[in-house]
């Protein structure tokens, strides 16, 4: 996309179709110039989930539940759950 473009009164302009429903990152590199990029983000409140220590106990727990049989243990479990 390239051309100019006005910026209506609510402060918008469109980017065009092509872009309609995508999220985008717009850095404003200094005042008056925007850098604007297409992508996908993680939201805040999953960002943890990126962090090495979170990642790597993900990675362990993944690799014993695929290594791991399955347990018909559901009685045992059940026998321990109060039900208040």
């Amino acid at each position: 996309m390239s051309g100019i473009e006005k910026v209506n009164p609510n402060g918008q302009i469109s980017l065009g179709k092509e872009y309609a429903g995508q999220t985008v990152l717009v850095d404003e590199i200094e005042p008056g110039v925007w850098l604007v990029k297409t992508g996908t983000f993680i939201p805040d409140n999953e960002r943890w989930l990126h962090t090495p220590e979170s990642k790597a106990k993900l990675d362990e727990a993944i690799a014993w539940a695929e290594t791991t049989p399955l347990a018909d243990n559901f009685a045992e479990i059940e026998a321990t759950v109060h039900n208040d």
